[in-house]
């Protein structure tokens, strides 16, 4: 008896039931006649480290690996895009920030947890904490993006805000504050008083759950 599709399994028992594996393989999947998808995707996840690695990973890189081509490469980047806008609109649903902080971090674990290098982001919103724009700022290496607090000051008072909430990436997995980040945000939080805007938050996005500054009593 031949073995269960993913695609079966998936339409049987629900898209919980399949392995990252099949997952991927059905994502992948170019139509009748492809039977390499599956093979395809667990050659990915060896090579990329698995999905947070894969998610990570630069165009040249993913379509130099044998097999992926553009097809299949524009589908997994449209994947990756619809996930993140649907946790923007989950964030946004509401109209404040503050009711649903989990729909916040998802968000941001979407929008900055596949970056290869460090981004800083900010989110602009009214008095009434409703998101005005979500804007990436500053972009760095590995190793850290230099912050301009004066930048950051001009964007919130050309959008109007009264509230931000920051947030950055950790490629390295490790969502602890370094010492830099500290003190960037306690310059942030000062250039911003003077203007009436609040911090309410800056969150770190890792490898694992994300680390908030306002949780852990540093704003």
């Amino acid at each position: 008896m031949p073995a269960e599709s993913p695609r079966s399994r998936l339409l049987e028992r629900g898209a919980a039931a399949l392995s990252d594996e099949e997952l991927l393989a059905l994502l992948l999947h170019l139509g009748f006649g492809d039977s390499g998808s599956l093979m395809l995707a667990r050659e990915l996840l060896v090579c990329f480290s698995g999905l947070v690695g894969l998610a990570r990973a630069g165009q040249p890189d993913l379509l130099a690996h044998p097999g992926m081509g553009p097809a299949r490469y524009a589908k997994l980047a449209a994947s990756t895009e619809l996930a993140r806008r649907q946790a923007l609109q989950e964030m946004r649903a509401n109209g404040d920030v503050l009711s649903s902080p989990g729909h916040t971090r998802r968000f941001l674990s979407y929008h900055l947890g596949t970056r290869p290098r460090e981004v800083f982001t900010c989110l602009f919103m009214d008095s009434q904490h409703r998101v005005l724009r979500c804007e990436d700022l500053f972009f760095g290496t590995l190793d850290g993006a230099a912050v301009y607090p004066r930048e950051v000051a001009v964007r919130a008072l050309q959008y109007g805000s009264a509230a931000v909430i920051f947030a950055h990436n950790h490629p390295s997995g490790v969502a602890e504050p370094s010492a830099a980040d500290r003190r960037i945000t306690e310059r942030l939080v000062g250039a911003l008083a003077l203007l009436d805007i609040r911090v309410l938050d800056h969150i770190i996005v890792g490898s694992g759950p994300a680390y908030s500054f306002a949780e852990q009593g540093l704003l």
